[in-house]
């Protein structure tokens, strides 16, 4: 098999939470333009439905199903339909995440609950059951959506000059805790050939930044900007794919240099 045939994803089936938000569109596309018969899930179908006719459209095999990732029930029960539609799952790329804490720091207990619900909790249960349908398989590949913000702390520098704010304390305790749960994952599933890694992007820019927080985050990086709608999806295929079958437990920053300056 040549090199370039090891990104291929042909013959796959794919499995990606939280398909619609930032990060998930060009997860979507890039798992089905490289191949894989790509399902996309979260809690709110009609966008997704959206997204894989626009998908569909352009010849590739994108599929919506509805869960709710803060449901045991709901995530066994999208298990046992890919189970029955597909006969497996290859890929898993958990980019869902909920951001209940709208008050920062300063929210109610009940939010920072409802956070770990959803996205400590619900991983977890969702982890474990498309990691069993893997083993089964013998083999796949498991990549977690994680943040730089699970790896570093706040600076609040960047945000001078703005009304942002970057002190959301559930946000960087489980994307920490999403990197070295991505190490257990892989060592529990390692003897079974299925490999789980951890993907940290810096910050998306959208067109609601304002300049001086643009500017600000720029000057913190080594390529002097924010990430774009296509940076995540190199490293998606190469992890995804057969181009990185000896690579796991590993967590790679995507943010132009941010976390190494």
């Amino acid at each position: 098999m040549g090199i370039l045939e090891r990104f291929s994803l042909k013959g796959k089936v794919a499995l990606v939470t939280g398909g619609a938000g930032l990060y998930g569109r060009q997860i979507v596309a890039a798992v089905a333009e490289a191949g894989a018969c790509t399902y996309v899930a979260a809690r709110h179908l009609e966008p997704l439905e959206r997204l894989a006719e626009e998908h569909r459209a352009k010849g590739l095999d994108v599929r919506a199903k509805q869960f709710d990732q803060g449901e045991e029930s709901s995530v066994l029960a999208l298990r046992d339909e890919l189970a029955k539609e597909a006969g497996r799952v290859d890929i898993l790329v958990n980019n869902a995440v909920l951001r209940p804490m709208k008050k920062a720091f300063r929210d109610e207990a009940s939010a920072f609950a409802e956070s770990m619900r959803v996205n400590a909790t619900g991983l977890f249960v969702l982890t474990r059951a498309i990691g069993d349908v893997m083993a089964e398989h013998a083999g796949g590949s498991i990549i977690n959506i994680g943040s730089i913000q699970g790896m570093i702390g706040p600076d609040p520098t960047i945000y001078r000059g703005t009304s942002m704010s970057g002190f959301y304390p559930d946000y960087f305790y489980h994307k920490g805790a999403m990197i070295n749960f991505t190490r257990f994952i892989a060592s529990y599933y390692g003897a079974k050939g299925v490999r789980c890694n951890c993907v940290s992007p810096g910050g998306f820019r959208t067109e609601d930044h304002p300049e001086p927080f643009v500017r600000q985050y720029s000057d913190r990086t080594f390529l002097g900007r924010l990430a774009d709608s296509t940076d995540l999806m190199g490293v998606i295929v190469f992890l995804a794919s057969d181009a990185s079958l000896y690579v796991t437990g590993a967590n790679i920053a995507v943010d132009g240099g941010y976390t190494a300056k």
